[in-house]
């Protein structure tokens, strides 16, 4: 049970979940606290402390003390570190998962394989860390037209100093390891500040990485208003690194996804609000630029496609939590000689989706907060107003929206351009290939996309052709394994993440050029 056996010490005596400091877990001096509402009852849940920027600044600066002995630690001891980590967040995988279900309204069974999938995350990160850190690159200048071999180049990986890592309420365990892990074997230091809609989570989460005896200082979480810390924690001068990724950043500069600033470096990852992607980006100036910013992902469907496949994957990708993914399947695009036909089978598999609460692990469970509903029921009756063919009655019980499909979509909908995070799924009827490519491409979004056809090389065209960062054929989009590599083009991103790439981001290069006074070539 959250807050219970181990993870007792996170509570205070009136109830509040302390944030994490210098080892240990502390009561704010403001005396305030943030409620997280439960999207079900719509009712205050939990609560956490409400951080003051004094406390920030203290824990930032800890942070930059105790990154100075991290990096000096070996590699083989950051990676033991972080594989106890991994099996304590497996072995307490019961209280996270009844946090993300409280929190998030996340289904129960999906809420105890984030947690593990969390543990699998930071257990590969460990390994592949002490590969990809563990070698580094020789060079010699005779291989550059005119020079004799006077120099040796060596390189080498190292930190970045004090990580920002601010994870999406729809995954505020495996988005905040996916940050967290890389940071810590690359020799960073990291502070942590959770969504408020998911923050418990977090907590317990980060408790797992202390259990597992990380250094004092090392890792911190701070809670508390993004009005109140979000711009004091993203440009204070000893934040090094600043990974971002959700659709929050409306929470930390009104609601912001991911972000990442290294140094004068600024990484904003899967941001599901482009316009504040652009804001912060705005705001970098010259910085370097690392961000995942939603999507609008197409599903492309040709007359030859396997229609059960496809009915099956638009389900799974557009309904799954709710539809509340970055790389949810957002409009269908399909050819109109098998349109009739995919419709019935879609229609037929959304009908035995299971709609209630999340303890019943149910298919559909209410979206994360009122304001969300509401913005979906806007796109809803705009779609209405408009002509679209309804599948199913709209039906919405607070933040309950039942799963709904939209037949004959027009591109002067809204719901044909914006993206919902919610169970609304539009499908648009297109009388050739390149006319599906078009709309795809015309979108300001690029996260994912994905064909259904049975000829490969029709697949492997479409794909060159389409505008986005990952192409998925003959499935639906999706993120993962944790491993891939993952990306966004146009207003969906820059750069690029997976454990491999999120290492290499959250360090620089170290050049040592060793002169000698004359040539020296190796004779055999």
């Amino acid at each position: 049970m959250a807050g219970t056996g181990v993870f007792a010490e996170l509570v205070d005596g009136d109830g509040v979940f302390k944030y994490y400091s210098s080892g240990e877990w502390k009561k704010s001096s403001s005396g305030k606290s943030v409620p997280i509402i439960n999207p079900t009852t719509r009712q205050p849940h939990f609560k956490v402390q409400a951080c003051t920027q004094e406390e920030v600044n203290k824990l930032i600066e800890e942070a930059k003390t105790a990154q100075k002995s991290w990096a000096k630690t070996p590699l083989w001891k950051r990676a033991e570190l972080l594989h106890k980590a991994a099996a304590l967040l497996k072995e307490h995988k019961v209280p996270i998962a009844e946090c993300l279900v409280k929190e998030i309204a996340k289904p129960a069974k999906d809420a105890a394989t984030e947690a593990v999938r969390s543990g699998d995350l930071v257990s590969y990160c460990a390994e592949e860390g002490v590969r990809v850190l563990g070698e580094g690159k020789f060079m010699v200048s005779d291989s550059f037209p005119g020079n004799e071999r006077t120099k040796y180049c060596l390189t080498a990986k190292i930190p970045l100093g004090v990580i920002l890592a601010i994870p999406p309420f729809n995954y505020p365990v495996n988005l905040a390891v996916s940050k967290i892990a890389p940071a810590l074997i690359a020799g960073n230091s990291i502070v942590l500040k959770p969504p408020t809609q998911g923050a418990v989570a977090a907590l317990h989460m980060v408790h797992c990485f202390h259990l597992a005896g990380f250094p004092k200082g090392l890792i911190s979480c701070v809670t508390g208003r993004g009005s109140e810390i979000g711009d004091f924690l993203t440009m204070h001068p000893m934040v090094n690194c600043i990974r971002k990724q959700s659709n929050d950043l409306v929470e930390l500069y009104l609601h912001c996804p991911d972000v990442l600033i290294c140094g004068l470096n600024i990484f904003c990852c899967c941001f599901t609000g482009g316009d504040t992607g652009i804001a912060i980006s705005k705001k970098a100036g010259m910085i370097p630029l690392q961000m995942e910013l939603g999507g609008k992902d197409a599903c492309i469907i040709l007359d030859d496609a396997d229609l059960d496949l496809a009915a099956a994957n638009i389900v799974k990708g557009g309904f799954s939590y709710s539809g509340q993914r970055c790389t949810a399947v957002k409009v269908v695009l399909v050819m109109e000689s098998v349109a009739n036909a995919l419709v019935e089978k879609v229609k037929a598999k959304v009908a035995k989706l299971t709609v209630g609460l999340p303890e019943d692990d149910s298919d559909i469970t209410p979206v994360v907060t009122e304001s969300s509903a509401n913005f979906i029921e806007g796109l809803v009756v705009d779609a209405k107003q408009k002509g679209a063919t309804f599948c199913q009655e709209y039906r919405r019980e607070g933040n309950l929206i039942w799963p709904l499909l939209l037949d004959n979509v027009r591109p002067d909908m809204r719901i044909a351009w914006e993206e919902p995070f919610g169970p609304v799924l539009p499908v648009i009827r297109i009388t050739s290939v390149e006319e599906g490519i078009h709309h795809c491409n015309a979108s300001n979004f690029g996260l994912q996309g994905c064909v259904f056809t049975r000829d490969i090389s029709k697949a492997i065209l479409i794909s060159d052709a389409m505008e986005t960062g990952t192409v998925q054929i003959n499935s639906a989009p999706a993120r993962g394994p944790d491993h891939f590599p993952f990306q966004g083009l146009k207003d969906s991103g820059i750069g690029s993440q997976g454990i491999t790439n999120s290492i290499n981001m959250m360090t620089k290069i170290k050049t040592t050029v060793i002169n000698l006074p004359t040539p020296s070539y190796t004779m055999g």
